[in-house]
């Protein structure tokens, strides 16, 4: 069921956008009506990365009239394996200002405001009172229900999307959409997982053509929520397998007993980005890359434990280290083959895992264990240049 136009059209189209938009023109769907609601539509997307790429291009070549950019990374390496609204030549470069001009090349006639500013709870509200719909496609809880809480209190609909590995999902968020539809992030999860027991894309990884699928996805809801047209995903969530090509729909209903939603918090410590035990065990026991190696050319008798999964380890190792991952020893599998003779060190690739695994071996005894402030990025940036990051 098609719910009404999220945008007022504009008043008239010029000649070099009815021949830029032709193809769009002669679907009586949209037509010159659909194609002037884009125009003054003002749309916000959370992030230029996997799935802010993709969706900023096609959201530009659709000719949505003004989009706004939060992100205030810059361009690494690793980030042009998916994240195709950047180049070669961007690296370093600011990601916000890099999509920008990517966006010019799509389409002139878009007009794209750059807010290079981390999105909190303190600038939230003002930010997104500027636009008509967000499109989110972060990849960190904390964020995700503060992009949901703060469109809550705003009464603005929302395109929410995630990805890992070969999965992804789309949904559309709007607690006041009409005729009684309406649900939030909440009403799907209440709340956030316990620290550390879903990976995100830098650690899992992310298969880069997966993030072209779910970010046209999401382009194609918006343009369906700001047009009018067509059944948008609220109230539904698809689920797509790009290994089985498989998709998939969930049924999301409002839950009565979902708070009401009326300030907005501190989203890190809601979602416990550390947990607490992994906070105190790190608290004086934290070693930096400098020092780890000081152990080592004084050739100091310890036991370095990476606790990455084993594909992380075949990318790039620190030598001496013993793999063994996280979940061995968090479940209390593998602390059997840790010495109880000599200090421990652990480390992950930036160290928060390997502080929940700290913790968990402090409770089992092992006071003489630390862990490697940084992990294995830390130590290739500031000790061995020669090896990779990832």
């Amino acid at each position: 069921m098609s719910l009404p136009p999220l945008v007022e059209p504009a008043t008239e189209l010029t000649k070099e956008e009815v021949a830029r938009y032709s193809r769009h023109l002669i679907i009586p769907d949209v037509g010159v009506e659909g194609q002037k609601r884009l125009k003054n539509a003002k749309v916000l997307v959370i992030g230029a990365g996997g799935l802010g790429s993709p969706a900023l291009l096609y959201l530009a070549a659709a000719g949505v009239g003004t989009l706004g950019v939060i992100d205030f990374d810059v361009v690494d390496e690793s980030n042009l394996q998916r994240q195709i609204i950047h180049g070669q030549s961007d690296v370093g470069r600011p990601k916000s200002e890099s999509a920008k001009a990517s966006v010019a090349e799509v389409n002139p006639f878009v007009d794209v405001v750059l807010h290079t500013e981390q999105l909190t709870s303190d600038n939230a509200l003002d930010i997104f009172r500027g636009y008509d719909l967000i499109l989110d496609g972060t990849d960190n809880f904390a964020t995700r229900y503060l992009v949901n809480d703060a469109a809550v209190i705003l009464g603005m609909p929302y395109v929410w999307g995630s990805i890992f590995r070969f999965e992804g999902q789309v949904s559309v968020f709007w607690e006041d959409a009409p005729d009684g539809k309406g649900l939030n992030y909440r009403d799907l999860y209440p709340e956030p997982p316990p620290p550390g027991m879903v990976p995100s894309c830098a650690e899992g990884g992310v298969l880069g053509v997966l993030c072209a699928s779910i970010g046209s996805i999401m382009v194609n809801e918006a343009i369906k929520l700001i047009t009018g047209i067509g059944e948008p995903l609220l109230g539904r969530l698809i689920s797509y397998d790009a290994l089985e090509m498989r998709y998939r729909e969930v049924k999301i209903r409002k839950d009565p007993e979902t708070p009401t939603i009326t300030e907005l918090i501190d989203y890190d410590t809601f979602c416990g980005v550390v947990s607490a035990d992994a906070s105190d065990a790190a608290a004086g026991h934290t070693i930096t890359p400098a020092e780890l190696k000081a152990k080592f050319d004084a050739a100091e008798d310890f036991e370095l434990i990476d606790v990455r999964e084993p594909h992380e380890y075949d990318i790039v190792n620190i030598k001496g280290a013993k793999l063994i991952p996280k979940d061995r020893i968090l479940s209390g599998e593998a602390l059997a083959e840790l010495p109880q003779g000599k200090p421990i060190v652990l480390h992950c690739k930036t160290g928060g895992r390997s502080a929940e695994a700290l913790a968990a071996l402090h409770k089992a005894g092992f006071s003489d264990a630390t862990h490697l402030g940084g992990g294995v990025v830390g130590w290739a940036n500031e000790i061995d240049p020669s090896l990779p990051t990832y």
